[in-house]
């Protein structure tokens, strides 16, 4: 089969595979909360979401675990959780995050939920929703799945939209604070995205992730970006559902989907500069520079390996997050396979990460977590303390 070939095929399947991740499994046990506590916080904390939950996990073996958000079908005060996760700066001293928050839908429309976060170790960890993010959607059931947060405290968010076939209805929107409330005004800045995924923010220029054609890649925004929900703001025009859009997007191709990497989920950056992305249904995760070219692959099915009942050994790398303090690169493996269709096998997920040596090159990576369903996206908190 030829690249051209793949990139056409894995870009209509990867929308079903992420969907199927940020719906998640409702059902089966979860781990009980770390009882004790370390007598030292570790400079960071790797959160993920799985399941509906949210997990967080000490960084170093052996990678002690909380489940600090149950979801609403474990838990009658439990919230369903999924998608990338981004910590919130506000000035005040609290820790936020934002992350896709579905409880209870179609009864009740899906969003993005801001968490206030309490805690420095692994075990005693507590969140509660604070506010939500709740937008217009083009398709009926919306997935949420990508965060990012500007200079200044807006954040920006992607929903996929139409998930397989029709026109691309996937969404760019972004968020005007103060985050405490139901009813946060928004500004959609790209009504039209192929499937869009993970979101990085660098000097406020926003790296997308879209997987499939047309236009699949990574697709880079530059600002300004609008600052209110109206024309003085930047956002005088109104989309197909009557909801605010910008006047105008400064965007284009990055990084197009290549034979390294056909379906892209997400992208984060790689210290010292340039791009990780992710491709879960081709099972690669690929190293990019400043530039967009390629640099070399970090993750990749062993040759001869097809997928089949039983997902690839190397996993199926989509959401991704990247510790500041050592530059480690974790990662969530779907772990997907082709049964009687294609997507995500439960209880076959793992969380995952790669150390590098002191040159820069990656060793094997190493498994912090498995046996888990659907596990969908990473995000890196550092405590305040640490």
């Amino acid at each position: 089969m030829t690249t051209t070939q793949t990139t056409r095929l894995t870009g209509a399947l990867v929308a079903a595979v992420l969907v199927a991740a940020c719906s998640g499994d409702d059902g089966g046990d979860r781990g009980e909360a770390a009882s004790a506590t370390t007598a030292q916080a570790p400079a960071t904390i790797v959160l993920s979401t799985e399941g509906n939950n949210l997990n967080a996990y000490e960084p170093d073996p052996p990678f002690r675990k909380q489940t600090v958000i149950r979801t609403a079908a474990d838990d009658p005060d439990g919230l369903d959780i999924n998608g990338q996760v981004c910590m919130v700066p506000d000035g005040s001293g609290r820790q936020l995050f934002v992350a896709g928050e579905d409880t209870g839908q179609p009864e009740r429309t899906p969003g993005w939920g801001i968490f206030e976060l309490e805690g420095g170790t692994v075990g005693d960890l507590e969140a509660r929703e604070v506010g939500r993010l709740v937008p217009t959607y083009q398709t009926e059931g919306p997935e949420n799945y990508g965060c990012g947060v500007l200079s200044d405290g807006r954040i920006v968010t992607t929903d996929i939209g139409n998930q397989v076939t029709g026109p691309p209805t996937g969404q760019l929107i972004v968020w005007f604070p103060p985050f405490d409330t139901d009813e946060v005004p928004y500004c959609k800045i790209d009504v039209a995205l192929p499937t869009p995924g993970g979101i990085h923010v660098v000097d406020d220029v926003v790296y997308l992730a879209a997987a499939r054609p047309p236009g699949n890649g990574i697709v880079r925004y530059d600002g300004p970006f609008p600052t209110s929900a109206d024309a003085a703001g930047g956002c005088g025009r109104v989309d197909g559902t009557g909801a605010p859009l910008a006047d105008e997007a400064d965007k284009g191709p990055f990084i197009p989907a290549d034979e390294h990497v056909a379906t892209p989920n997400a992208v984060v950056g790689a210290p010292g500069g340039g791009f990780y992305v992710s491709s879960a249904f081709t099972g690669v995760l690929a190293e990019y520079d400043d530039s967009g070219h390629f640099v070399r692959t970090l993750v990749t099915p062993p040759p001869g390996e097809q997928l089949g009942a039983e997902p690839y050994s190397t996993g199926a790398p989509i959401g991704m997050g990247v510790d500041p303090t050592t530059g480690s690169l974790y990662w969530a493996d779907l772990a997907i396979g082709i049964t009687d269709s294609i997507g995500p096998i439960d209880g076959a997920g793992t969380v995952r990460r790669i150390t590098f040596d002191a040159d820069g090159n990656p060793r094997p990576p190493e498994t912090l977590d498995e046996g888990l369903d659907f596990p969908d996206g990473i995000g890196i908190y550092v405590p305040a303390d640490a």
